[in-house]
């Protein structure tokens, strides 16, 4: 069992040449969002972008991209057709495997919601996708029901639950979960063979070779709502970049609390947004070194 540090970060940062250009720089599909909860999809963008990826390209309902763009100009939108409720329609699954393909990684989850349609395209991309994955919230509780899937995955898997949603993935209750939290997230990273990140005071970072890492940063503060799509878009924007599952992992959660303790430094636990975190981001880095 190790404690992360910003060495994690300097491991996961890509090194940008002087010829970089944003085809050299990663790039991110990010398939997220719902009508009612674009703002998960606009925090996961906007700390993507923070974390140095080429290219962003979000796809998401399209009575949310107005929304959306309106918050982030620095992206490619693929605005989709959605079911009658605007959640993303299971129609658009062969649109986003083909621009999977063209991407470095795929992040899927931030405010998705959970429908037929949507637990039929995660399962699409859990089995048929060949790019790095984050799956986070309603990724997962998409999967709840049968995790036995990630089994069939072709690709590398990070997942970020906070302890309810590992619940629901292992059958525990939030209570055994938060009592076992190293041992449960190493038995679901072997078991299933990815990496787990289980969110909480302290995040556990497990690998499927029994790997353990415990994260030495963040606060209080940090306990609201869009604080984890923050952390999914670091994560996913590290993975793009080519850093391995486990690194992007660590430095993602690593540099996410970093981020959370300089805004509670700036604004209080009491204030502090988690769109405060994002625009910290920079100034972590550079605590980082980079």
């Amino acid at each position: 069992m190790e404690r992360t540090d910003k060495n994690f970060v300097k491991r996961a940062v890509f090194n940008r040449p002087d010829d970089a250009n944003k085809g050299s720089c990663g790039s991110l599909l990010s398939i997220c969002g719902c009508y009612g909860m674009a703002g998960a999809a606009i925090m996961a963008g906007r700390s993507a972008l923070k974390c140095g990826i080429g290219l962003l390209k979000m796809a998401l309902p399209k009575s949310i991209y107005p929304i959306a763009s309106q918050n982030i100009l620095e992206s490619i939108y693929y605005p989709l057709s959605e079911t009658v409720d605007g959640k993303i329609s299971v129609e658009n699954t062969d649109f986003l495997l083909s621009q999977a393909e063209k991407s470095s990684a795929v992040l899927i989850g931030c405010g998705l919601s959970v429908c037929s349609d949507t637990k039929q395209l995660v399962a699409s991309f859990i089995q048929n996708c060949t790019k790095p994955m984050v799956l986070d919230a309603d990724a997962l509780n998409c999967i709840c029901d049968n995790p036995e899937i990630l089994k069939s995955a072709k690709t590398s898997i990070i997942i970020t639950p906070h302890p309810g949603e590992m619940s629901r993935l292992t059958g525990l209750t939030v209570q055994e979960v938060n009592k076992n939290r190293e041992e449960v997230a190493v038995e679901f990273a072997k078991k299933y063979g990815v990496v787990c990140v289980l969110k909480g005071a302290g995040t556990v970072i497990a690998d499927k070779e029994g790997k353990v890492l415990i994260n030495t940063t963040g606060n209080s503060g940090m306990a609201t709502g869009g604080s984890g799509d923050a952390l999914a878009g670091i994560v996913s924007a590290f993975s793009a970049q080519g850093a391995s599952a486990l690194d992007a992992a660590a430095a993602g959660v690593y540099l996410h609390g970093l981020a959370g303790d300089i805004a509670k430094d700036k604004f209080g636990k009491i204030s502090m947004l988690p769109t405060d975190l994002i625009d910290c981001i920079h100034l972590a880095f550079q605590h980082c070194g980079l």
